[in-house]
């Protein structure tokens, strides 16, 4: 019956927020964050996120392509004592000289910060095939955050092999939790995702063609107001506005994008 309940919980999204705990409040709250990334909170929702995902400080996390390191921010201190944290992307052995160069300034970040000075790097370069970013069976739980969209163009046997090393990388159990810019069912993608929104239902396609099952689905990082229908794509939203002055005010008022909060367990 247990057991029954759990399964039923986990469908629903019921089962990340019991899952919270003050360490991570306390991450989110460090002063050493950028303010720029903390006045972000109010879209991002990195507390009711990762609890939904049902992160644990002891857990050895991987984070695909951090980017600026936003999640990175919170991550890393989270992890630093009990757990681990692999920011998967450029390293300093690429064979590309931009990727080294990128490594080399994302490197210096994490360093400056003490919460982030234990952040471990892995090679994570989508359109070169790229993904030795961890040992097979070694991670608790795989994040991504808005970065589906920068993939899909590589084509589809990159996204198979992509979504292969995901579930290869996790032990059994392990969590794979997506966060993406969501387009409307009723609205084409193109093969290239070119406004940056992706159907959920090609999210979920991939991820259980690899192997993952769909636990749950949160609407916290929801915005009913987005209609994923701009010039400029998702980047004529907040913080990027792509258009500069152009209908500022409107985009302003939107906020930033609707976007899919997905939560998948490999069995």
């Amino acid at each position: 019956m247990k057991k029954l309940f759990l399964a039923a919980a986990l469908a629903c999204g019921m089962a990340g927020p019991a899952l919270a705990d003050d360490a991570l409040k306390a991450a989110i709250a460090s002063p050493a964050r950028s303010p720029a990334n903390v006045a972000r909170d109010v879209y991002r929702h990195p507390y009711e996120t990762l609890t939904f995902f049902g992160i644990k400080p002891n857990m050895t996390v991987v984070e695909l392509s951090p980017g600026g390191g936003w999640y990175t921010e919170v991550l890393g201190p989270y992890l630093r004592d009990n757990g681990k944290l692999i920011a998967a992307g450029a390293t300093p052995g690429s064979a590309n000289e931009n990727a080294r160069k990128s490594a080399a300034r994302f490197q210096e970040k994490l360093n400056a910060n003490p919460g982030t000075a234990k952040v471990q790097l892995g090679a994570f370069e989508p359109a070169n095939n790229v993904f030795t970013y961890a040992p097979k069976g070694s991670a608790d739980m795989v994040l991504t955050f808005r970065n589906i969209h920068n993939w899909i163009g590589n084509g589809d046997d990159s996204m198979k092999a992509l979504f292969a090393s995901i579930y290869d990388t996790l032990k059994p159990g392990g969590i794979f939790g997506v966060e993406e810019h969501r387009l409307p069912a009723s609205k084409t993608q193109d093969a290239k995702a070119s406004t940056g929104y992706v159907h959920e239902a090609y999210v979920i396609k991939m991820a259980e063609r690899a192997g993952f099952k769909l636990a749950g689905k949160s609407e916290v990082n929801a915005n009913p107001k987005d209609n994923a229908d701009h010039e400029g794509g998702v980047w004529a939203l907040p913080p990027t506005y792509t258009n500069q002055d152009k209908d500022r005010a409107k985009y302003q008022a939107i906020g930033e994008s609707d976007r899919m909060t997905l939560k998948f367990v490999k069995p």
